[in-house]
């Protein structure tokens, strides 16, 4: 056979199996949102954002969940960003090519691909068990755990992906390399320091197995960090599983809501991206 026509054959087909691929990932993602729309877009009404969870057969809604949810997901965010930002701006400007930025990079990734139920057992030896009792706090410390490496890494990549010129022009005006840092490099960078921490953000706000370690849950409405605090995750697997009609509902709907939620983050995510990197 005549290498070309082999070469080409080789193509069609490593094309066809991609677009093969996408299709079935597609597919997936449709019958999901699909069945989440379904089953949830008719329990949703002022009810769900206004009521705390009910008894069984009483009416009630999500709101101590979502209030939860946005409190420890918010408090995770700023330990993640400020730990993230950091340590990723170390990383690229100051220990790129040291062995112990490789180290620290290694240790990153690793942590990046952590089993969050294992995060959630560490942090319950850390701060869950030694003060006999569980609370938002660590829950919130869990779910900044499995969201700094996500902005370490995009921190590292958005802040390589800069000018060196940008470093050497503020350098020659007689600045210091933190100032160029702080004042050049990292604003530069914004689009790309806002996306990493919306992919922070989308990555934890559905996570479950730290919180059954860490935060619990909480039946009652509750902004308190040192006690048990509701959660949108945690109170949908607690409902899936119940034999109540009406808790089965509500666990749809946060689940609905959790899966938009999630998809707008990525979408404005993309936006930013897409924005930074236009000339």
């Amino acid at each position: 056979m005549d290498r070309a026509l082999f070469r080409r054959i080789g193509n069609l087909v490593f094309i066809g199996a991609c677009g093969v691929a996408t299709l079935i990932a597609l597919g997936a993602l449709v019958l999901i949102m699909w069945s989440l729309v379904t089953q949830g877009i008719g329990g949703i009404d002022l009810k769900v954002f206004t009521m705390t969870q009910p008894a069984p057969g009483s009416e009630g809604g999500l709101s101590n969940a979502i209030v939860g949810s946005l409190v420890m997901c918010a408090l995770a965010m700023v330990i993640a960003l400020t730990v993230g930002i950091l340590a990723g701006t170390w990383l690229a400007e100051y220990g790129a090519g040291t062995k112990y930025g490789h180290v620290v990079r290694f240790l990153n990734d690793v942590l990046l691909s952590a089993p969050s139920i294992l995060i959630g057992l560490f942090v319950y030896e850390l701060l869950v068990a030694p003060f006999h009792g569980f609370s938002a706090l660590a829950g919130a410390v869990a779910l900044a755990f499995l969201a700094t490496p996500i902005v370490t890494r995009t921190t590292e990549d958005i802040l390589n992906l800069q000018s060196s010129a940008l470093r050497e022009a503020g350098m020659a005006l007689g600045a210091s390399r933190s100032f160029v840092v702080r004042r050049i490099v990292w604003k530069a960078a914004r689009g790309g320091l806002v996306t990493g921490g919306l992919l922070g953000f989308a990555r934890i706000s559905g996570e479950t197995a730290p919180l059954l370690f860490t935060s619990l849950g909480n039946q009652f409405f509750s902004t308190n960090l040192a006690q048990p605090m509701a959660s949108l995750p945690t109170t949908i697997f607690q409902f899936a599983l119940s034999a109540y009609d009406d808790w089965r509902r509500l666990a749809w709907v946060g689940a609905l809501l959790i899966a938009v939620a999630v998809l707008s983050i990525n979408i404005i995510g993309r936006i930013i991206a897409r924005e930074t990197h236009r000339p």
